[in-house]
């Protein structure tokens, strides 16, 4: 199977048929396209060379048994924050999150690439790695206002075909305690972010309701979705867990509500996170994780009291992290190892949080491998889904909307001659 990422012949472009793919539940299948759908998956049959339902003509790919996933999904990144594209950053190490913010503030008028440059580099990355779809939060303050959120639109636009963006306006300098932050969110949403976020209500505003109120009039008015940072542990955190989980419940906003971190989540006893589980569950409020090194989430007890858990990156070689390489697999595998998920049930619900799980949390309707769904899809050199979570694998192929845009066969066989991804007939 190749390991290079050539540019396929437009010939390929668009396959018609996958041919011999692994699905998760060990099938060997067959995937026919068309229209940027998939429109069958039927079991796979040796047949003479020359039958079309094999797929040996020029619209196919053999796969070989490869394992096919749905598209990966980045439930949590920062297209904005990347130093991708740039030169080589040393980390600064400071003590509190405000002087954190104040030296990344300082660092973005020194770096001298674009946003937009940079995004593109990591948004390339992410594209060959299997990801479809991403959610991005993207600065809104004083001090950058709107332009990066409108570096991120055209970012998004043009890659509109390959990969789904979709943008959160993130206070990162908070709500109530940066005059005229609330009149930026309501711009912001506005002029094309999807949703709007929010910055420890209590830690960083150390105003609750006053945030909250903000943020959740926000989304009503603009029908969007919510998505807040929340880094406060304990009681503190639960607390405001269960005070998003209320208002979520009363407002009918569930399954458009996700809360980021959550660390508080990870430090708590039982009783105490049951309580504010079985409060999320019931709001229907989604719970991000990127599997931190410190108050790692009980995701399986989480996922026992029927919170929906699911996966981001976050920070990829910033100026907060100096790590991330904006693979979704090497994600899962870090939650796995963090959370102690180890056999190979488990290893299929750290899939999960990268692909079904997080695509429900975004709300991405017609996603998965099926009949009548987009084909936004990636193989991977895996025999099964523990493996891929375990292994570190190589992508194959990856497709968005039916069309290559990832690691590819090197050219189209002619009429009549199937290509496998060794690019041999």
């Amino acid at each position: 199977m190749s390991q290079h990422a050539d540019t396929p012949s437009s010939t390929l472009s668009a396959p018609t048929v996958l041919v011999d793919a692994t699905l998760a539940d060990g099938r060997r299948v067959d995937v026919f396209l068309g229209d940027g759908r998939i429109t069958a998956v039927e079991d796979h049959r040796s047949e003479p060379s020359g039958d079309s339902r094999t797929g040996c003509d020029a619209g196919a790919v053999r796969l070989d048994g490869a394992l096919l996933l749905p598209a990966l999904v980045d439930g949590h990144a920062h297209l904005d924050k990347t130093l991708l594209g740039a030169p080589w950053q040393p980390h600064r190490a400071t003590a509190t999150l405000r002087e954190q913010i104040a030296d990344e503030r300082a660092l973005r008028k020194e770096i001298g690439v674009p946003v937009a440059d940079r995004a593109t580099a990591l948004a390339e990355r992410m594209v060959a790695l299997g990801t479809g779809h991403v959610r991005s939060h993207v600065d809104i303050d004083p001090d950058v206002r709107l332009e990066s959120l409108h570096e991120l639109l055209g970012v998004r636009e043009r890659f509109r075909d390959r990969l789904g963006i979709q943008l959160v306006a993130f206070p990162q300098s908070g709500v109530v305690t940066e005059p005229g932050v609330a009149d930026l969110l309501d711009a912001a949403l506005a002029e094309g972010a999807d949703l709007i976020g929010g910055l420890d209500p209590a830690g960083f505003d150390g105003d609750v309701n006053g945030q909250l109120d903000i943020v959740f009039r926000l989304a009503e008015r603009h029908g969007a979705g919510i998505d807040i940072h929340l880094h406060d542990g304990g009681e503190t955190g639960t607390f405001q867990l269960r005070a998003i989980a209320e208002r979520t419940a009363s407002l009918g906003l569930g399954g458009t509500v996700a809360v980021s971190h959550a660390y508080a989540l990870g430090d708590v006893d039982d009783a105490e996170l049951d309580r504010t589980a079985d409060a999320l569950a019931a709001a229907g409020v989604a719970i991000m994780t990127n599997g931190p090194r410190h108050s790692m989430l009980p995701v399986l007890r989480l996922r026992d009291r029927g919170v929906r858990v699911f996966a981001g990156s976050d920070n990829i070689r910033d100026s907060w992290w100096p790590y991330g390489t904006a693979d979704m697999l090497e994600r899962a595998t870090i939650i796995g190892l963090q959370g102690g998920l180890m056999s190979d049930d488990e290893l299929r619900y750290a899939a999960s949080l990268v692909t079904d799980d997080a695509a429900a949390a975004l709300g991405l309707s017609d996603y998965g491998l099926a009949p009548g769904r987009r084909a936004d899809l990636v193989a991977v050199a895996a025999g099964g889904v523990p493996e891929a979570v375990a292994a570190h694998p190589q992508r194959l192929l990856v497709l968005h909307d039916g069309r290559i845009v990832g690691p590819a066969p090197h050219a189209a066989a002619p009429s009549g001659g199937a290509l496998d991804l060794r690019g041999e007939r």
